[in-house]
């Protein structure tokens, strides 16, 4: 008989990062329940330990490979609005106005809203591993290729900007779910507060930076900046990063065990559900996310509302130029440090919200008291108020009579709630949605990315016609009309969640994969319980001649069983 426990040992950390599958002895020799046939195949789960597990990787590498999906946001976020900064010297070098310049930003953000509809199920079929390095390396050539354009392609860079937004956007999409590969809910929290500051501090830093090295070297610069930081977290990539997606992992292992011994296996998470296949995947990721915005009025009102705060974010970047170099007379360099405020906001974001998570766990932890979507929100409605109350702040300080200080402090509490209701509506889709979360971030993403393409893209005009403070209080209304959207789905967010189709599919989807697995469970209890009264029965007791003792089976030699 097979042993039912073998111990697995620990790999070299090439081996750990190369090997996706990573097929041992005791892989080979462990005990899988079934009988290896196509009606009752071997039912493939991690061995004790098991070092491909991604929650059994050592706290050295978690962090790692969480610092790692940080950086590859950061690099993303950045590159995303680095061109901000060096809109003047694209329009004076290809001989282009402001609104086919801005296109830089706005074509790397639409990309945004294409890719993750093709990456996120990619790397449901193919690892996250594969499609981090494929989407980086693909990042590092079509940045690197912008360099050479000339002064009559400024077709080609908008197209190969829009290219680079598309690949990159993979680390967006997928590092969450890479997060969530290895740490278990219970010790996630920590890890998504660390992740969840890279996204926002990126487009803040993209402008000051592109501002202070567009203004003294030229635009080329920006992107051989780009280039290099896409290219280090490629070769990072390629080094420390391992694959984490257990369903994968354990798919390609029976495979690949099938393919050695000729008999049947399946992955245990895959058992009792139907065969993914790239099309049928993403045919659900490009149509699921449309019928989910056309009749989920909950999935449908917070992605318009995190879209607006994410266009809104993307039309200052449009707009600080206006203000602080056209009427403040700021030099280019130094208009990028009008962002700070912003940066300093998002950085005061994380603390703000890791106390009112604790507020959350311990609300939670009293007797009686049962989680609900709802309880998610309150960041949410902190958010509310600070948006607009910062944006008004800030439309009217703009005149040049005001101290430049004043308005910007009023930034710094537009950065805060930027991230408060970015990480409230998250967590609020994933609890109201669970296995259909995905699909509703997805929505949320694609929405907010279509903003952030069309907002900057009218903010000259609209500066123009209206005048600043005007103009600057635009942003501030449509903030104000959707600052009662948390408030009321913490009043009606059960009643509409009782009546969502989608929140009672994933419900009963969810009751029905826990049964499935509940009974693999079972069938791996009994086949224990059986093989050990077998042992118990059958190994007879072994005379020790030297020592003049007995010993039982257990203290025996490990029994091993080669299968036929």
């Amino acid at each position: 008989m097979a042993n039912k426990h073998p111990s697995a040992s620990r790999p070299s950390h090439f081996k750990l990062v190369v090997d996706q599958t990573l097929i041992t002895d005791e892989v080979r020799a462990y005990d899988y329940p079934g009988s290896g046939t196509t009606e009752d195949p071997y039912v493939v789960d991690w061995l004790p330990n098991d070092p491909k597990n991604g929650f059994n990787l050592s706290p050295t590498m978690k962090w790692v490979i969480v610092m790692l999906c940080a950086f590859n946001t950061l690099a993303c976020s950045f590159a995303s609005t680095v061109f901000a900064g060096a809109i003047v010297q694209v329009e004076d070098y290809f001989s282009v106005k402001e609104n086919v310049s801005i296109l830089t930003v706005c074509l790397f953000v639409l990309g945004f809203a294409c890719g993750p509809v093709i990456w996120g199920p990619c790397s449901e079929l193919y690892g996250r591993q594969s499609v981090n390095l494929i989407t980086l390396g693909a990042s590092v050539i079509f940045e690197g290729a912008s360099i050479a354009c000339n002064k009559d392609d400024i077709a080609a860079l908008l197209v190969l900007r829009f290219l680079v937004g598309s690949f990159s956007s993979a680390a967006v999409s997928n590092s969450p779910a890479v997060v969530a590969d290895i740490f278990a809910p219970a010790e996630r929290g920590l890890a998504i507060m660390a992740y969840s500051m890279f996204p926002f501090l990126g487009p803040t830093l993209g402008p000051i930076c592109g501002n202070f090295l567009a203004a003294g070297a030229g635009w080329r610069w920006v992107d051989v900046l780009c280039t290099l930081f896409f290219a280090l977290m490629f070769v990072l990539g390629l080094f420390f990063m391992p694959e984490t997606y257990a369903p994968y992992i354990l798919r390609r292992r029976a495979a690949k065990l099938g393919k050695e011994t000729g008999k049947s296996y399946i992955s245990k998470l895959d058992a009792g559900l139907p065969v993914k296949t790239l099309g049928s995947t993403l045919s659900t990721a490009f149509t699921r996310p449309i019928i989910m915005a056309i009749w989920e009025p909950i999935s449908t009102a917070m992605a318009l509302y995190a879209a607006v705060v994410y266009g809104i974010l993307y039309l200052i970047f449009a707009a600080f130029p206006i203000i602080f170099i056209q009427e403040r007379h700021w030099t280019q360099g130094v208009s990028g440090l009008a962002y700070v405020g912003i940066m300093i906001g998002q950085i005061l974001g994380v603390p703000f919200y890791v106390v009112l998570e604790m507020k959350y766990r311990k609300k939670i932890a009293r007797p009686g008291v049962v989680s609900t979507p709802e309880m998610r929100l309150e960041p949410g409605m902190w958010a509310a108020v600070m948006i607009p109350v910062s944006l008004f702040w800030f439309a009217w300080t703009t005149y040049t009579s005001v101290h430049w200080a004043v308005g910007l402090v009023g930034t710094i509490f537009f950065g805060l709630g930027n991230v408060l209701i970015f990480i409230s509506i998250t967590n609020y889709i994933i609890d109201t949605y669970s296995l259909y979360a995905a699909t509703a971030a997805a929505t949320n993403s694609i929405v907010r990315a279509l903003f952030g393409f069309a907002f900057p893209l009218f903010t000259t005009y609209m500066y123009k016609n209206l005048g600043t403070q005007w103009a600057s209080s635009i942003p501030a209304f449509l903030s104000l009309a959707f600052a009662p959207l948390p408030f009321i789905f913490l009043k009606y967010g059960a009643t509409l969640r009782a009546h969502s189709k989608f929140a009672n599919e994933a419900k009963a989807q969810l009751a029905k994969l826990q049964e499935v697995r509940q009974n693999i469970e079972k069938k791996f209890q009994q086949k224990e319980d059986v093989d050990g009264e077998k042992v118990a029965s059958t190994a007879p007791t072994e005379v020790d001649a030297e020592a003049g003792t007995t010993r039982g089976p257990s203290e025996g030699s490990s029994l091993k069983q080669e299968r036929v």
